[in-house]
């Protein structure tokens, strides 16, 4: 049967779980899923803030979500990791981490001391200076890391592994054994936006972008002084408008139009800065996944942006479920990250 693990996605507005069975096997099986809020302002940007609190949504999600396992995969992501292309000499991949931490500090905006360091490759190449390992840096703040451990803990989980969040979702949205070709993956957080090229399911660029779809949702309580519920009704009603749009609604839609169009435009950058840094390997399309990704007309805009396709992710088709749910669309793309951290557990 495999193992079982639950993959834990600690959002800003709620904590996801998804439980699978067969991790370790060629043919993972979603049991369940299951998601509970969290206060405002427990969790910032990727990061508990407040250990108690984010422990006892936890608590909830184990209870009201009836997982029967309390193994756990927690993501670690936003303004506190950060991933570099780098290239090291040849060496195990235990040697090449081994020596990070005396030749990364230049590439780091925290000493090295502060930072918990990995290296993900990717290829080797011969250079004048010898035979190379080229690859991902990632490095992830302690402080960060430790907070998000502390919480499951103190909810009674067992953390088996801390992933790094864009693995994950390339891992749910492109498992290697059927994925093919080069994509880039968009995955729209409430606030961060994770921009991650694979090729073949092998992700070898990553940048994360600090705006989401909670941007905004607060750009509208903002300038029209709506409450945050009704600003969040309106941004789903509404998306980026459309040929039967309303004179009073137009407000609104400016509004989305002006925050999302400043997010696409980063994407676009990103997309840009790739293109120029490796003009050999161009993206065929884009992916978008992430509960911003449900956005009315966003993916055409995007596609008009970039001159590239855009397709929606579907995670959890590419993954048996036995689960009596049945995913909406919108409910896999907001449990893409969680999905994806289950499948890591046994790496």
């Amino acid at each position: 049967m495999g193992g079982t693990v639950v993959g834990v996605d600690i959002g800003s507005s709620s904590v996801r779980g998804v439980e699978v069975q067969g991790y370790d096997t060629a043919k993972p099986v979603i049991v369940r899923y299951h998601e509970v809020p969290v206060p405002e302002q427990a969790v910032r940007r990727g990061e508990v803030v407040e250990g108690q609190t984010v422990a006892t949504a936890l608590k909830r999600l184990w209870s009201t979500g009836g997982f029967k396992t309390k193994d756990a995969v927690l993501g670690i992501g936003g303004g506190r990791v950060f991933a570099r292309d780098l290239s090291v000499p040849y060496g195990t991949l235990q040697q090449i981490r081994d020596s990070l931490p005396f030749n990364v500090q230049d590439l780091l905006p925290v000493p090295v001391a502060d930072a918990l360091l990995d290296f993900y490759p990717i290829g080797e190449e011969a250079t004048e200076q010898g035979r190379q390992v080229s690859g991902l840096l990632v490095a992830a703040v302690k402080e960060a890391v430790n907070a998000n451990v502390t919480a499951a803990l103190q909810a009674g989980l067992n953390p088996v592994q801390v992933d790094f969040i864009p693995f994950a979702i390339t891992r749910a949205v492109a498992p290697r054994r059927s994925s093919h070709g080069r994509d880039m993956l968009v995955a729209m957080g409430a606030n961060t936006t994770n921009v991650i090229v694979h090729e073949d399911g092998v992700p070898s660029f990553v940048r994360i972008i600090p705006s989401g779809g909670d941007d905004v949702t607060n750009a509208i309580v903002q300038r029209l002084q709506w409450t945050p519920e009704q600003a969040e009704q309106a941004k789903r009603a509404l998306g980026m408008g459309g040929q039967m749009m309303r004179q009073e609604d137009r407000p609104v839609i400016e509004v989305i139009y002006e925050v999302v169009g400043e997010l696409l435009t980063s994407i676009r950058s990103t997309l840009s800065y790739y293109a120029n840094s490796k003009p050999g390997s161009p993206v065929q399309r884009i992916v978008l996944t992430g509960g911003g990704a449900q956005l009315t007309g966003l993916p055409n805009a995007l596609a008009d942006l970039t001159g590239l396709p855009v397709v929606l992710a579907e995670a959890f088709r590419q993954v048996s479920q036995k689960s009596r749910q049945r995913a909406t669309a919108e409910e896999e793309d907001e449990f893409t990250t969680a999905l994806g951290l289950a499948l890591g557990g046994h790496e």
